[in-house]
């Protein structure tokens, strides 16, 4: 099935000594573009998690943000006061406020605000790992693939109904063409006859004029390959490949095109109508597509 290009997926997990959360989001782009936000503590691995990426997501744009947050009991616990150092800074400030004849009004907040007085605990701190931090990644981008899939479910229904809808005009097109040559052919000899008033008019001209005219305006070829592209669009549909949104993207031009080349040649307001109909369901479908990775 499909993927969408717009979809979303978090995780979580412990990483060392905090807890990390992942959020992955993509948007529609023509290639794949990625934008990571890691905390310092992960921005080691940020190539690892480009890559990871990479091998999930074909096109789009890709923004992955993670957070690093230490749990409020160990980093309590973490914190460590050096006595030692606490003592030295109040010996040395209050000699300074005796040699100047300044007043003693030293607090604790002051003194712990001093640097290396208050330092935290690592050495029994587990240190953190790729192993540890990739696996939540992988979920992330897990949760972002089946929100993906199930968009694209829904988007293949849409673009089969429009597609159908296109396929019956062009039937319609295939099916009014010869009639529209039959009425072209007589309204040319009406028009001959009336001009001539009377006087004899060669056949042989008149069979050749016609026969030019039967060839300018013979659609035939055009709605063969409307229905060889509306096929292709099927199958990529119901079996898609790699970057299949690229190829639904040439079919719709290839579409397009031949809409176009019918409607220069149509010059009969039925055919016109439907012609018109078909550009405008090849527009949606085009808006759709965009989305499709």
């Amino acid at each position: 099935m499909i993927r969408s290009m717009t979809g979303f997926g978090t995780a979580d997990g412990r990483v060392g000594h905090a807890r990390v959360t992942v959020e992955v989001r993509t948007v529609n782009h023509r290639f794949f573009s990625p934008s990571l936000k890691l905390p310092s503590p992960l921005a080691r691995w940020e190539s690892e998690v480009r890559e990871l990426l990479r091998q999930r997501i074909a096109r789009g744009h890709v923004t992955l943000y993670a957070r690093h947050e230490r749990e409020a009991a160990e980093a309590e616990e973490g914190l460590r006061i050096d006595e030692a150092r606490f003592a030295g800074y109040v010996g040395q400030l209050r000699a300074l406020a005796a040699r100047h004849g300044l007043a003693d009004t030293l607090d604790v907040a002051t003194v712990l605000r001093l640097p290396d007085v208050v330092a935290t605990a690592t050495a029994d701190e587990p240190e953190a790992t790729a192993e540890e931090f990739l696996p939540i990644v992988e979920r992330a981008a897990a949760a972002l693939t089946a929100m993906r899939e199930e968009e694209g479910r829904r988007l293949a229904t849409v673009l089969l109904d429009r597609i159908a809808i296109v396929e019956g005009a062009v039937e319609r097109l295939a099916a009014r063409a010869p009639q529209r040559l039959v009425e072209q052919r007589d309204r040319l000899r009406a028009a001959v006859r009336e001009l001539a008033e009377g006087v004899a008019v060669d056949a042989q001209r008149m069979t050749q004029e016609i026969a030019i005219l039967a060839d300018r305006l013979d659609v035939s070829e055009e709605m063969d390959r409307f229905r060889s592209h509306v096929a292709a669009f099927r199958a990529a549909l119901a079996a898609p490949g790699d970057q299949v949104g690229k190829r639904l993207g040439f079919l719709l031009q290839e579409m397009l095109r031949e809409a176009n080349t019918t409607g220069s040649k149509a010059n009969d307001a039925a055919m016109l109508h439907d012609v018109v109909l078909v550009k405008e369901e090849l527009e949606r479908i085009r808006e759709q597509v965009e989305n499709v990775e």
